[in-house]
């Protein structure tokens, strides 16, 4: 008889998600971006969400999109973007789903201890920079 050891891996927390919001906001701030983000959990529910008062009004929808897409595929969605142009492996995913998936960077999922607690995405900046900002929030709940 073999024992298997499982080790729980805490939730993304509701600070977790105030955390990863307000690193993202600074960041956009500081580069005189307006963005909008999005924290969702592990299930995909949303934890946290933000619009800036000046942001696009479709950055909410982006932010969350990309959001949900990190968390699906769990990879960042700058490292995706590729996968969905013509004759890539994920061509037609972007509309094999009932809930869009977003392939535009600025969705990177959340892990901690090796295991994949949720997502953020932000949208308003152009995509590197809302790659840039969700990184950086990642970085600093590490």
């Amino acid at each position: 008889m073999s024992t298997t050891s499982t080790t729980a891996v805490a939730p993304l927390t509701t600070q977790d998600a105030e955390t990863l919001l307000d690193t993202a906001r600074r960041a956009a701030e500081t580069a005189g971006v307006t963005v909008a983000v999005t924290v969702l959990d592990a299930g995909g529910h949303l934890l946290a969400f933000r619009r800036d008062d000046r942001a696009v009004l479709i950055a909410g929808e982006t932010s969350t999109r990309k959001a949900f897409t990190a968390l699906q595929l769990n990879a960042p969605t700058a490292d995706l973007v590729d996968a969905v142009r013509p004759g890539g492996p994920f061509h037609t995913l972007p509309t094999a789903l009932d809930r869009p998936l977003l392939f535009i960077a600025g969705g990177v999922p959340v892990h901690r201890d090796g295991r994949l607690i949720g997502a953020i995405g932000v949208g308003g900046g152009a995509p590197e920079q809302d790659h840039g900002f969700a990184t950086a929030a990642v970085r600093a709940l590490s």
